[in-house]
């Protein structure tokens, strides 16, 4: 017993240190030629048959070159040779850890993946950097994607649903560029975001009243900051009955309804025939008879077909943007509408934008990797050619005297403006009534009005 823990406790260091890689390296060599001199179809053997194939040549390989290295050792270069093999090599066990978001890769030797928002440098690397580009090539494969010195970027949707970035040389100097974004097979529900503590029950009431009443959504926030998965959330209360076309540049949205149209983007062909953009999708999809259109990420031309299409019927429509504040996220909107070739005055595209948007939630990502919505913003009009909007909620955490940080939201005593809330208005009269007063029935902290509302 001694022995195995003693193993045990080594295996770790041997697993990542350079005898590690050089042995692993001239037994897949040896694999390889093995394989040759078998004519067997490769291809075909199943994960099983590699494992026993390999275990077998690795025993025959350390006793005929007497590498001195214990059984643990032996097994451990066998498991990886296995993946090598059959799979993603040193990568593998991260793809298929669910607590894993984010692997990014800098170079064969440098290797970090975040957890819960956290992220982490970690002991994992290849061999060199045609080691990586050879794994990363197996990553592609499957989705017919191309990466060489003509075409050195590649963003795609990898076939479990998450996304893979690459970058290589000339344009990455320190070695292929990796970042792999994994998404959940089982998309959060609202229960499990209220769980989690992104939201608390008031406000997760006045979302779900908000889609119900076909109020027309923006999540806004940064990089990894937990949009897609809301608006994931947000989905689950839109009525199965209605027909939803989501638009994505790289499909990532995995929503829970019954009648979904997914639409991805294309990207050009080096002569950039081929391209098929978000904007071209809009179009098209308002030829599809939505009930309401849900846009990945808004941050190009498609900003005023989505405008358009909110403000002509198609209520209920939500979509993400890039933005640090509820404010920028109208900055952007105006920027990208300009961008985009927009020909009428900015009084014309504010009262655009001011009619078409009725909520902005602002989530973020904190320092200690938990992910929070940070305010609920409406957005009531036009004023003095400015758009108008009232804040509704505001996270503000309580810190304890033991240094504790309590998640809170304040409420700024406001009742939702939008008409098409006035069934939310009424509740929320009828519970400030029964609590004697407005502050005790919609406080931050304060019972939830979950449950439903026909709205």
């Amino acid at each position: 017993m001694a022995k195995d823990i003693e193993f045990a406790d080594d295996a770790p260091a041997f697993a990542h240190s350079q005898q590690f890689q050089d042995i692993k390296n001239a037994a897949h060599e040896h694999l390889l030629t093995r394989i040759e001199e078998l004519g067997a179809e490769f291809g075909r053997w199943s994960r099983n048959a590699i494992n026993q194939f390999v275990d077998l040549e690795m025993d025959s390989f350390v006793r005929m070159r007497r590498i001195p290295i214990n059984e643990s050792e032996v097994r451990l270069i066998a498991e990886a040779l296995t993946k090598e093999l059959a799979g993603f090599g040193p990568i593998e066990d991260l793809l298929n850890d669910p607590a894993v978001e984010d692997i990014l890769i800098n170079g064969y030797n440098d290797v970090y993946v975040s957890r819960h928002g956290i992220l982490t440098k970690i002991q994992v690397r290849f061999a060199d950097n045609a080691h990586l580009l050879r794994i990363v090539r197996r990553i592609l494969a499957p989705i017919g994607r191309r990466l060489d010195e003509s075409n050195p970027m590649v963003d795609a949707r990898l076939p479990d649903g998450g996304r893979v970035n690459v970058v290589i040389e000339p344009l990455s100097i320190d070695g292929p560029i990796v970042s792999i974004r994994k998404f959940r097979k089982d998309p959060l529900r609202p229960d499990d975001l209220l769980g989690n503590g992104t939201y608390n029950p008031e406000i997760g009431a006045l979302l779900e009243a908000a889609v119900q009443a076909r109020c027309n959504v923006l999540v806004s926030g940064g990089t990894s900051s937990g949009k897609t998965s809301l608006l994931n959330a947000l989905a689950f209360h839109i009525p199965e009955i209605e027909r939803v076309v989501t638009i994505e540049d790289t499909a990532e949205l995995s929503l829970n309804h019954p009648h979904v149209v997914r639409l991805e983007s294309r990207p050009g062909g080096f002569d950039g025939s081929g391209l098929v953009t978000i904007r071209d999708l809009l179009r098209n999809t308002l030829r599809m008879r939505p009930d309401r259109i849900i846009v990945g990420e808004v941050r190009g031309g498609e900003v005023l077909e989505m405008l358009q299409a909110m403000n002509t019927g198609h209520d209920g429509s939500m979509g993400t943007v890039h933005a640090s504040s509820p404010r920028e996220c109208l900055y952007r909107l105006e920027m990208l509408a300009g961008f985009a070739g927009f020909q009428g005055t900015e009084s014309s595209l504010r009262r655009q934008i001011a009619n078409a948007i009725d909520f902005i939630v602002q989530i973020g990502r904190l320092s200690n990797g938990r992910r929070r919505i940070l305010s609920i913003t409406e957005v009531t009009g036009l004023s003095d050619n400015i758009i108008a909007t009232q804040e509704l909620y505001r996270y503000e955490p309580v810190t304890t005297p033991e240094g504790e940080e309590i998640d809170q939201w304040e409420s700024l005593g406001i009742h939702p403006h939008s008409p098409k809330l006035a069934r939310f208005r009424q509740v929320l009269g009828e519970s400030s009534a029964v609590a004697g007063g407005f502050g005790g029935g919609f406080g931050g902290n304060g019972p939830g009005f979950g449950g439903g509302f026909n709205v």
